[in-house]
């Protein structure tokens, strides 16, 4: 299945590396938080985050989990 960004119109496998996807919230699968977007980070996860994506901003643990990742800091 494909996704496309409904700001940007980019196209990806899994919703969570678009900036504005379309598509229903879900429920986070670490911390349980109900109805979370894309961009939800779980704040006991934040201090853990190394890496922002150049492309659609979101935000990683290890580099190999984003299409452009940039180091934080």
């Amino acid at each position: 299945m494909s996704y496309t960004c409904e700001r940007c119109g980019a196209k990806a496998k899994e919703p969570g590396h678009l900036c504005k996807p379309c598509g229903d919230r879900q429920k986070c699968r670490f911390c349980g938080a109900p109805d979370v977007d894309s961009r939800h980070v779980c704040k006991s996860k934040l201090t853990a985050m190394r890496y922002v994506c150049g492309g659609c901003g979101r935000i990683a643990t290890h580099a190999e989990l984003l299409c452009r990742p940039e180091a934080i800091g």
